[in-house]
């Protein structure tokens, strides 16, 4: 008869080994020694620094060899996380995105260097720092038509309600860069992506991306939100402190709404990697694989194809993605010259998946280890970054911060005595922190204001400034972003034209 301690010890060992085994036989590759070290690193931040789950997906030669979860993907439920637990991937739905709408453009219904709002409807982008016409849909999806800085989370229960994509368009598709000169990330401009898939398919966009993408993919743990029937499988979001994170929605589904397992995830790494696996349909061309991995930002010191950041990696050439926002990171890492794919995926905000992605290609290409080591020992490079203001920036800028909602005054003064100071229509003037330069040209800093829009004042936020002087004038964004520890997030963007007075 077995003792009541030993059926608790028993149970406590059976609940660890759920968590930490290995997912099913056919999944099981045992991990060798190049793996110990990550392995060893996913348990640790699992037991040692609080977070729920991790899930991990390596692919070699267009082979899976190691799929394993770690912890639990919902706690309260005990639920543990395997190769197969469906996460909320963040911002890598872009390269998902961009996948379904390259499918479009080899059936000759989009083409990639045609004005982005040839494919919109009433709503179209507006051109203030330059010619909307060049904001193609190509530099839509390498980040380079101008677009502004912009994230909207949208809570379960909140004052904020998602817009139509139209009205999304119609407030923040704006160019406050000329077209081709400048990369800003911008996620609006993969909701306009998403809206451009929905208008040239007659489908959904998640109808579009399940019967075009996942499903011809393989990807049956992979949806846009949550699908119904995914629900037993999805890991819950957690805020560091361990509370449930709020479930929300996004005006850019297509640059953040995909949920994907690990094993979906690699699966869709190995399709970019050119592995022609047989149960996996090939929805695109090699070439036009190849053309989507080409950084074509023409801007020094950036790196995106379509839907893919393109660059090296200690020596190595990587096309990757990651992901981040409340209660999410998330990466995916291809080598092509290795054929590796490395997919990590977490239900909390850490950064455990890029360090472990890390710690698994170091453990698979020994030349790379070496690179890390020998970097350690060298200094870091220089910085182009200065807190001091370029003497073209001295003195007082007037002009107008232009919202969705009308003009506003505004004054930007770089005083003799180093400091920034603001004034935004019929506020006190307020000093700038955070603020920096890089080079000749570009001004950042924040000031504590509020942007007077309807949506900018529900919540409390502060105003951060990315400027370039450019023919004697200093334009560029605003954008409104909230403060710590309000639960609702977001970045929306207004225009600013200054001239010095």
């Amino acid at each position: 008869m077995t003792r009541p301690s030993a059926i608790i010890a028993l149970s406590a060992f059976s609940a660890l080994s759920g968590v930490f085994s290995l997912t099913p036989a056919r999944a099981q590759r045992a991990p060798t020694d190049q793996f110990a070290v990550a392995r060893a690193h996913a348990k640790a931040a699992v037991l040692d620094s609080g977070v729920p789950s991790l899930a991990v997906a390596v692919a070699k030669g267009g082979k899976i060899i190691w799929e394993e979860g770690f912890g639990w993907a919902n706690r309260e439920d005990r639920i543990p996380a395997n190769e197969h637990t469906t996460y909320s991937l963040a911002s890598i739905s872009k390269p998902i995105t961009a996948t379904g709408l390259m499918m479009l453009v080899e059936q000759g219904k989009v083409k990639l260097d045609v004005p982005a709002n040839d494919y919109l409807g009433a709503a179209k982008i507006t051109g203030l720092a330059g010619d909307a016409s060049q904001a193609t849909v190509r530099r839509v999806a390498n980040h380079t038509a101008g677009l502004p800085l912009h994230y909207m989370f949208y809570y379960d229960g909140a004052i904020d309600k998602v817009p139509s994509m139209d009205e999304a368009i119609s407030r923040y598709a704006i160019t406050v860069y000329p077209p081709g000169s400048s990369y800003q990330y911008s996620n609006l401009g993969f909701g306009i992506l998403d809206y451009i898939i929905e208008r040239v398919s007659g489908q959904s966009y998640a109808d579009y991306m399940r019967s075009q993408v996942f499903l011809p993919l393989g990807m049956t743990h992979s949806s846009i939100h949550v699908a119904p029937g995914l629900e037993p499988y999805v890991a819950v979001r957690y805020e560091p402190d361990g509370r449930r994170v709020t479930n929300y929605d996004f005006d850019h589904k297509g640059g953040s709404a995909v949920y994907a397992s690990a094993h979906d995830l690699v699966r869709f790494g190995m399709f970019h990697l050119k592995n022609h696996l047989p149960d996996q349909k090939r929805i695109l061309a090699d070439s036009t694989i190849d053309a989507m991995h080409k950084n074509t930002t023409g801007v020094p010191g950036s790196g995106y194809g379509i839907g893919w950041a393109v660059g090296d990696d200690n020596g190595l050439l990587r096309y990757n993605h990651t992901g981040g926002m409340p209660g999410v990171n998330t990466a995916l890492y291809l080598y092509p010259e290795e054929d590796i794919a490395i997919a990590v995926l977490s239900n909390t905000t850490s950064r455990h998946p890029f360090t472990l992605a890390t710690d698994i290609i170091a453990g698979m290409v020994p030349r790379y280890a070496d690179s890390i080591k020998a970097r350690r020992g060298r200094a870091a490079p220089p910085s182009n970054r200065s807190v001091t203001a370029p003497a073209a920036f001295a003195g007082e800028w007037k002009g107008t911060i232009r919202t969705w909602n009308g003009t506003q005054p505004f004054t930007l003064t770089f005083q003799p005595d180093g400091d920034v100071v603001a004034k935004l229509g019929n506020a006190q003037r307020s000093l700038l922190w955070e603020t920096a330069w890089q080079g000749d040209s570009i001004f950042t800093g924040r000031f504590a204001g509020t942007v007077p829009t309807p949506d900018a004042s529900l919540h409390r936020h502060s105003i951060l400034l990315n400027l370039t002087l450019r023919g004697g004038k200093l334009t560029g964004q605003a954008s409104a972003q909230t403060i710590p520890p309000d639960t609702v997030y977001y970045a929306r963007t207004s225009y600013i034209d200054l001239g010095k007075n």
